[in-house]
């Protein structure tokens, strides 16, 4: 297939500054006017002269890297990529020409590139100086990766909505009741998929809290003898069995912790100047509060509610779609005190999940969603 090569002009602006200027000696042309002095490039250093500005090796060389980056390891034929800096040359000297670097928007943006370019330089500088070293990769893998003391654990688990429920199951288990059979005729999540509870193998960590500490407390072969509270419902756990965990090997993710040790490095390094640096806000750190409805709005009943609203859809294993709503309506009050929109709360009960050990992992480690989409609505008149 042929590739089709793409203008770069629009796509990659910041290399537009990186083309080397210098001036030729082979006509004399003075350099067109510019804001800031241009690097002098050799005529064996470059690649054309356009006007009597050089357009250096380097920049060829930069600009196949980020094609090489952008394209996935795509590569274009050179004359194109020549001729696309003939052309962002032309454009610098037409602008320059046009003392378009003078115009304060430019002159801004300008400024906002150099002060991102300095940002990076320092903390690229210091990560070159304090460079994150094996040892440091090593300790990191022993706490977070290699412990001695990792473990996985095989467990089932009985979901109901209400602890009255899940103690009367455990009463019946303590009867002698089937673990499997209890959980395919009462839990949420094995109603239909019919699997007896079952969740496999997991690691402590991919669990929510309250879960995984149930889990380590128990014995191999015993059942919670009391009901297990998390933002699900109530959880009857059975604890199966657990093993050691194996961890993946040092060289084969050290270089995956590189980048978090770096973070914590920087983080480090900018606290540590912020606590010696003389620092004064100048505005308030808070929003002002929004101006009181007038007297008159107030009377008419005109008053603005906002209205939060979610909703969160699954897919069932029937496919039937599963809703949970939570309407939030923000309570105003008028002049005389009396509301205009009362508190609305409605919430669809989600069914049980399908029998895959993984979907189960992803009901218990899901986080509750507490983002809601805004939408202004009228209040209703009085």
């Amino acid at each position: 297939m042929k590739k089709k090569f793409i203008s770069l002009l629009v796509a990659s602006t910041a290399l537009i500054a990186g083309c080397d200027q210098g001036k030729a000696p082979t006509n004399g042309t003075a350099p067109a006017s510019s804001s800031a002095p241009a690097a002098v490039v050799d005529k064996a250093d470059a690649v054309a002269v356009v006007n009597g500005q050089y357009i250096a090796k380097s920049t060829l060389a930069d600009l196949e890297k980020e094609i090489a980056v952008r394209g996935q390891g795509q590569t274009f034929p050179k004359e194109k990529l020549i001729e696309e800096l003939v052309q962002r040359q032309l454009l610098i000297q037409d602008a320059l020409q046009k003392k378009l670097d003078q115009s304060a928007e430019v002159v801004a943006q300008l400024e906002g590139a150099k002060n991102t370019l300095l940002t990076q330089a320092d903390l690229q500088n210091y990560l070159k100086t304090n460079p994150v070293t094996d040892s440091d990769l090593k300790a990191e893998y022993d706490s977070k990766v290699g412990g001695s003391n990792a473990t996985e654990y095989k467990a089932s688990h009985i979901l109901v909505k209400t602890e009255d429920e899940a103690k009367k199951l455990i009463a019946e288990l303590d009867k002698g009741g089937k673990f499997a059979d209890i959980a395919n005729k009462h839990s949420l999540d094995a109603k239909e998929s019919q699997n007896g509870g079952e969740l496999g193998w997991f690691a402590a960590g991919q669990m929510v809290e309250p879960f995984s500490e149930a889990v380590a407390k128990l014995e191999k072969g015993k059942y919670s003898k009391e009901p297990v509270k998390t933002q699900f419902g109530y959880h009857i756990i059975l604890r199966e069995d657990s093993r050691a965990q194996t961890p993946p090997p040092f060289d084969a993710v050290k270089e995956q912790l590189k980048p978090l040790l770096e973070r914590k490095k920087v983080q480090k390094m900018v606290e540590e100047m912020r606590k010696q640096a003389k620092v004064e806000i100048l505005v308030p750190l808070t929003d002002e509060k929004p101006k009181a409805a007038s007297a008159d709005k107030a009377a008419t009943g005109q008053d603005i509610v906002e209205e939060t609203a979610e909703v969160i859809e699954e897919k069932s294993a029937d496919g039937k779609t599963v809703a949970k709503e939570v309407v939030d309506v923000v309570e105003e009050k008028t002049a005389d005190g009396k509301p205009v929109a009362e508190v609305v709360e409605v919430t669809k009960e989600k069914p049980a999940t399908t029998d895959s050990s993984a979907k189960h992992h992803e009901t218990l480690n899901a986080k509750p969603d507490t983002k809601a989409k805004k939408e202004d609505k009228k209040g209703d008149k009085k």
